[in-house]
């Protein structure tokens, strides 16, 4: 095999969006990556974190939760929707994402995880900006669930570092009280970031919700021969305005 091989490639309003696979030696095995421009966006070599979104986000809900509703913000590579689905308590996971040339890598099956995703009937595939979503924007595609118990996203490199400055507001505790209005009483919102927990951050958070957590995940990185570390924000119990 070649060690770099195209799957898809598409012209979008932020650059171009790539998909590749090529063989790491580093573990012998492919390896499935997105880029935009020259920017690496994900990576199947590196999933605990965005996997661990899930489970620390799902975990955070009541014990006695039930037939949960779970909205993903960002598909990507599909392996924080797949985790959400492992949970036998959830019986929706609507999975929002702006380029709908992801969603449609997807139903190709052209990415590892992608047969368990759209071959099970809780999945929704929906192409919309999550953000505008959120905010309520009009004309937003209404094709989630008005509540749901959990929502987990995964686009932004971080809150700071966002792959569109039109997402910054949601960072702030205007934007999240926003989001919040999605969530059912009790609800959860959980967050991947590249970097470790900022306290700034958590602080915004704290302004917003009643119980907040910021979970570092460490990970075997191959690449390198050590551990690197993402973060994970979970929060949870609205506060009154």
């Amino acid at each position: 095999m070649h060690r770099f091989e195209e799957l898809a490639w598409v012209d979008t309003e932020m650059g171009e969006l790539t998909l590749r696979r090529r063989h790491e030696p580093s573990v012998d095995a492919e390896v499935y990556e997105v880029k935009l421009g020259e920017e690496y966006l994900m990576s199947s070599l590196f999933t605990v974190a965005e996997e661990e979104l899930s489970r620390l986000g799902l975990a955070a809900l009541a014990p006695d939760a039930r037939e949960l509703d779970v909205i993903v913000g960002g598909l990507g590579l599909g392996y924080t929707a797949v985790a959400a689905l492992r949970d036998d308590r959830v019986r929706s996971v609507s999975v929002v994402d702006a380029l709908p040339a992801v969603i449609d890598w997807h139903r190709a099956g052209l990415l590892p995880v992608s047969s368990s995703l759209v071959d099970d009937a809780r999945t929704r595939l929906v192409h919309a900006d999550f953000f505008a979503l959120m905010r309520g924007d009009p004309g937003a595609h209404e094709a989630v669930p008005a509540r749901a118990h959990a929502i987990l996203l995964d686009v932004d490199h971080t809150p700071s570092f966002p792959l569109d400055v039109s997402h910054t507001s949601f960072y702030t505790a205007d934007g999240l009280r926003l989001m919040a209005r999605h969530l059912h009483p009790g609800g959860v919102f959980a967050l991947w970031s590249d970097d470790e927990p900022d306290e700034a951050f958590l602080t915004v958070l704290g302004a917003v919700f009643g119980h907040v957590e910021g979970h570092t995940v460490p990970f075997d990185n191959p690449v390198t021969g050590g551990v690197s570390t993402n973060g994970v924000y979970v929060a949870r119990d609205l506060l009154p305005i």
